[in-house]
């Protein structure tokens, strides 16, 4: 089973994940994306990995095809989360075609898993209009992936104060 909780900051979706690692009848992996740019960052990770129960936890702010792939099948995989990490690649492959790629090996290696996972990522596209190109580049890459996200996973919920709107493809209802 693979779930994509998606939703605006603050909306529950890390606590969830957490939440459902913790329900899980077997062994937990959290897949962390962030990546201490700065002072406030580095506090933020640190107060994160003191909330997390002892999982083993895999640090990944390019490389998440392949931690993924490197996961006990049997295990939950949690990753937290794509908003952070296309932040990354942002960062790290200015090209576009080079996260491109990264995005379609995070795709294939999220639809191979034979184990569960819970992937989070934040709805960025009910915000603000972004004043500068690459923010809009920004918004509108991980608006494209996180539809791909949803449409590898089996289910997907939508996170709004605390509380899951379970999202069904449109196509249940058009046809």
């Amino acid at each position: 089973m693979r779930t994509f909780l998606v939703g605006g900051a603050r909306s529950g979706k890390s606590t969830l994940a957490v939440e459902i690692g913790l329900r899980h009848d077997g062994p937990v992996v959290f897949v962390a994306t962030a990546e201490a740019f700065d002072d406030d960052l580095a506090q933020r990770i640190a107060r994160h990995r003191d909330e997390r129960p002892d999982w083993p936890t895999a640090e990944v702010p390019v490389a998440l095809a392949e931690a993924i792939t490197a996961c006990d099948p049997d295990a939950l995989v949690i990753v937290d989360c794509l908003t952070v990490w296309v932040g990354n690649l942002f960062h790290h492959l200015p090209s576009a075609a080079h996260r491109t790629e990264a995005y379609a090996s995070f795709e294939a290696a999220l639809r191979a898993r034979s184990g569960p996972a819970v992937v989070v990522s934040n709805e960025v596209g009910l915000g603000l209009h972004p004043d500068s190109g690459i923010g809009r580049e920004y918004r509108d890459e991980l608006g494209r992936l996180n539809q791909r996200v949803a449409a590898a996973c089996d289910r997907t919920l939508l996170l709004v104060a605390g509380r899951a709107l379970p999202l069904t493809d449109p196509w249940e209802f058009l046809t």
